[in-house]
């Protein structure tokens, strides 16, 4: 942590017990720590999606659980959140910090694929009439499939609701010249296109962190 993310993290809010044990354990149990929310960017989802006020939020890519979390604080007592990871080897870990942050009836996890997810979820909210649409989708998964997650999601998420999607200044390489040939920068780099070019949106990129794209569902 260099010196201006140790000020702006001890001068923003602290994080809660629950998201401090979900961090310690994905250092010590995981190999990708870096892909951690972190409590900065945490603290400010939470109180994006509480600006929001989402009933229903769908999120893509768990990993071990701490944007969950902090997306779920902001719901109302009867809202609820579904959030996709492919790792099944990290669901206890992400259901024991659920448990932890008394949050584990308001977040539903689901183990496998993103894209079948997505698919299956997408036809039973287009199909039944008693699902809601999402109010809140956060993207944070796979960044070669980003294309595909936004056009999955897109007609389950209501007129005014809104996508948020990480990563998407992805260390600098969107913006290099040339581009870097490698998958996950062609995907960040066309799921920007694809919303910036998008008619029935607004959006605007956020530089915290990484980026986060804020997107948000007029038509």
């Amino acid at each position: 942590m260099n010196a201006s993310e140790k000020y702006i993290e001890d001068h923003s809010t602290r994080q809660t017990e629950a998201l401090e044990w979900i961090g310690k354990q994905t250092h010590i149990r995981t190999n990708h720590a870096r892909m951690l929310t972190g409590a900065v960017q945490g603290r400010f989802l939470k109180m994006l999606a509480e600006a929001v006020s989402p009933k229903n939020i769908l999120e893509i890519g768990t990993f071990t659980g701490y944007s969950s979390v902090c997306l779920a604080m902001a719901l109302p007592e009867n809202g609820h959140l579904d959030t996709l990871e492919v790792n099944d080897e990290l669901e206890d870990l992400i259901l024991e910090g659920f448990r932890r942050a008394g949050l584990e009836k308001k977040i539903s996890l689901i183990v496998g694929d993103a894209r079948k997810s997505l698919e299956r979820l997408r036809q039973e909210i287009l199909h039944d009439k008693t699902r809601p649409e999402y109010d809140l989708v956060y993207i944070d998964a796979n960044k070669r499939e980003y294309p595909e997650y936004y056009r999955l999601v897109f007609d389950i998420v209501k007129k005014g609701g809104y996508i948020m999607a990480d990563n998407v200044l992805w260390d600098g390489k969107v913006y290099q010249d040339p581009l870097p040939a490698d998958r996950q920068t062609a995907g960040i780099t066309a799921f920007n296109d694809m919303v910036a070019a998008d008619p029935r949106t607004e959006s605007v990129i956020i530089p915290v962190r990484d980026g986060l794209n804020f997107i948000r569902k007029i038509r």
